[in-house]
């Protein structure tokens, strides 16, 4: 099958729209705004991701430290309860 051309391109995308339009379900505009949509869902993503990180690396720093004052414990024995 030989590719397509850039006019058959342009025909088969006005033919989809037309349909598309015709067939109630919606048109170009809503395409737009599903990628609108679309893009600011993914800016989300990124910045939930960004948050994750920075909790995780908090939540690290956090365990180092009860580990490094657990030992700290363990080494001195003034410091035992009894």
């Amino acid at each position: 099958m030989p590719p397509r051309s850039d006019a058959e391109a342009r025909l088969s995308e006005a033919l989809g729209d037309q349909v598309w339009r015709e067939s109630g379900v919606g048109g170009p505009e809503d395409t737009e705004q599903l990628k609108a949509r679309i893009t600011t869902l993914e800016q989300q993503v990124v910045d939930l991701e960004l948050k994750l990180q920075d909790r995780n690396d908090d939540l690290a720093a956090a365990r180092g430290a009860n580990r490094e004052l657990m030992a700290q414990l363990n080494r001195d024995p003034t410091r035992r309860a009894e």
